[in-house]
């Protein structure tokens, strides 16, 4: 509990810089890899997605924050152009690129969901939720290996991740009766 509390005052104390760039995360990340603690597990989670979600701009959060709001309205095309406004006015932010990989995956579009988690991977490789995205978008194109091997992905940056010790035995089963 020792590290919750210097945690807490890490997030503090330390300047935001750019999202995926910002110092914090190592040391979250840190710890996610090697606690066992559930409540610890949560809090490390919980403060990666908050830095994940600050750009540093104003406008940017304003657009997240609209966009969100479009999603849990299942106004996935507003959506779609409020994030994609984001990954067009700050193209090294992470998580623009994040968001609209999932309403893309939401509406079906499967290869420009793909496009957009790898540009995601690319500014952030620990992304675990881009990953597990991926594995999902590949799951609904009926790709199971590639699932299999993002989920395995995601598993690795976070080994807590709810479900995906589940979804990869499932997929290493289901691929086991194939080659048999």
């Amino acid at each position: 509990m020792r590290w919750l509390a210097a945690a807490a005052t890490l997030f503090v104390a330390v300047p935001v810089l750019a999202a995926q760039d910002d110092p914090r995360l190592d040391a979250l990340f840190g710890r996610l890899a090697v606690t066992e603690d559930p409540r610890e597990v949560n809090v490390c989670e919980t403060l990666i997605w908050s830095i994940w979600h600050e750009s540093g701009d104003q406008r940017i959060e304003a657009l997240l924050a609209q966009g969100l709001g479009a999603v849990e309205a299942r106004s996935y095309d507003a959506a779609e152009k409020m994030f994609t406004a984001i990954t067009e006015r700050k193209p090294d932010f992470a998580e623009g690129w994040n968001k609209r990989a999932t309403v893309r995956y939401m509406m079906g579009k499967h290869q420009g969901s793909i496009e957009d988690i790898e540009k995601t991977l690319e500014l952030e490789p620990r992304h675990f939720g881009a990953l597990s995205g991926l594995g999902l978008v590949y799951l609904a194109m009926g790709r199971d290996a590639d699932a299999l091997a993002a989920f395995t992905r995601a598993l690795a940056v976070h080994p807590h991740l709810p479900g995906t010790a589940e979804k990869i035995e499932e997929l290493e089963q289901k691929l086991k009766g194939r080659r048999t």
